[in-house]
């Protein structure tokens, strides 16, 4: 519902099973959109069944003024182990960071080097310019939020199909909030700010104060 899109950057990063990392950066105030794919490899046009050489990943559409790519890059690395322990699941499961800016890059390296003065263990995740982004099956776009067929059943007001559900904030919230990384007094805290008319936001918060987890 946030929908907005003048100076939004995108970031593409791949951290284990897509489902987990899409509900915690989508919990994550300066997020604007989130979804589930495939990237890395060299395969045309991917899928779950038929991965290739490519990782499952997410991409993020961001607010750089209210969430840095620094910020998100410390995310991304406290929040998972970025070993490939014995070829775990061959390259489905490669921790990986694709940089789509020299800027994205150099903050990529400037966490490395405060992670080195830290004396914290180099980690075995791929960093590389990024070159292309498969989204996933629907099935697996806001995968824990799905989980709650109340919850469906109430945003069914607010949109026209699952898939326009799929790529809003308010979506990307409560898949967060479904995972257990955010909470509703938070959304609605957050809705309150977002640049929609206060008639909008009441209506809203009221289908999420409905909802039945």
């Amino acid at each position: 519902m946030k929908e907005m899109t003048q100076g939004m950057e995108k970031a593409v990063l791949a951290m284990g099973c897509f489902w987990s990392p899409e509900a915690l950066f989508g919990s994550m105030p300066g997020i604007i959109r989130t979804r589930t794919g495939y990237t890395g490899g060299t395969l045309a046009d991917p899928t779950y069944r038929h991965m290739g050489d490519h990782s499952e990943a997410i991409e993020l559409e961001y607010d750089p003024d209210e969430l840095p790519y620094e910020e998100i890059v410390r995310v991304f690395w406290e929040n998972h182990n970025p070993a490939n322990i014995n070829d775990y699941k061959g390259r489905q499961y490669q921790s990986m960071l694709l940089y789509r800016t020299p800027e994205q890059k150099d903050d990529i390296e400037q966490v490395l080097k405060a992670r080195r003065a830290a004396g914290k263990p180099e980690p075995a995740t791929e960093v590389k310019p990024f070159t292309v982004f498969y989204p996933a099956e629907e099935r697996h776009q806001k995968y824990y939020l799905k989980r709650h067929p109340d919850a469906l059943k109430k945003l069914a007001a607010l949109y026209l199909s699952i898939a326009e559900m799929d790529r809003t904030t308010l979506a990307a919230r409560l898949n967060g909030l479904a995972k257990g990384y955010t909470n509703r007094s938070r959304i609605l805290e957050e809705i309150s700010d977002w640049p929609l008319p206060v008639m909008e936001q009441e209506r809203i918060a009221a289908r999420i104060k409905e909802i039945r987890w």
